[in-house]
């Protein structure tokens, strides 16, 4: 059985001086859901590019928003039948034991990265049905909590 996981994509922007956090897409990983496996998958996608907002002619990778970022990652992730799959955005309880959250800032141009254990043993030995975030912060800095982490 592989270690599955869930990752949501959103998107937080301000409209007359309100900030909106919009769902996009949520996607199932069948295996190699751990931070060392689709987490470190998912920093490095994120790094790889920069979020802007129009595109140029620029040769370097760039998100030219949520949603095109949300395309990329499906296309950079997806290697032919089984494996990935595109979700309910509010799909839950799906035997995933990570999860994780990109934030894409509109208004900033960057990206925030989450991981949550899905589910987890507490001090006293037992199992506590609850999310606990692992790691936020920039994508760059997950490779150091995932090394850390051993």
């Amino acid at each position: 059985m592989g270690t599955r996981s869930l990752t949501r994509i959103f998107e937080t922007y301000q409209d007359k001086g309100k900030k909106y956090t919009q769902k996009l897409l949520t996607l199932y990983r069948q295996y190699d859901g751990y931070p060392s496996g689709m987490g470190t998958d998912l920093a490095n996608f994120l790094t790889s590019g920069e979020v802007v907002n129009g595109i140029s002619s620029q040769e370097k990778r760039v998100f030219n928003g949520a949603g095109c970022l949300a395309a990329q990652l499906v296309a950079e992730l997806k290697q032919g039948a089984g494996g990935l799959y595109v979700y309910p955005i509010n799909a839950k309880d799906c035997g995933e034991e990570y999860e994780y959250h990109i934030n894409v800032d509109l208004d900033a141009k960057k990206t925030t990265l989450k991981c949550f254990e899905v589910g987890y043993i507490g001090t006293k030995g037992n199992y506590i049905d609850k999310k606990k975030l692992l790691f936020e912060g920039d994508p760059k800095d997950f490779e150091a909590f995932v090394e850390k982490r051993g």
